[in-house]
């Protein structure tokens, strides 16, 4: 019998302004809180809510981890990769 996996993490990818926001991070904490939210993202894309605005391109959608204080703006391309586009301290 075949083992049972579960269902694949989507691949995350950073905007041009999330990377910078990346390069700023300089403590433990703040790389701790940023990862935290980024795996809850990648299991279930779907988990934020969706930002009400222009239906032309993406939805997008923002996650907010209340224990980690992190707020996390992003948007699921059409083969389930999550793009973040701003990573946001609440």
């Amino acid at each position: 019998m075949a083992p049972q996996h579960g269902r694949r993490r989507a691949r995350i990818a950073f905007s041009d302004s999330a990377a910078k926001q990346l390069e700023s991070l300089t403590s433990e904490a703040e790389i701790h809180a940023l990862d935290r939210a980024l795996v809850v993202v990648s299991v279930d894309p779907d988990v934020g809510e969706p930002i009400p605005g222009d239906t032309a391109g993406p939805q997008l959608r923002q996650y907010t981890d209340d224990v980690e204080q992190v707020r996390v703006l992003y948007f699921v391309t059409a083969l389930r990769t999550v793009v973040v586009v701003a990573y946001i301290e609440v």
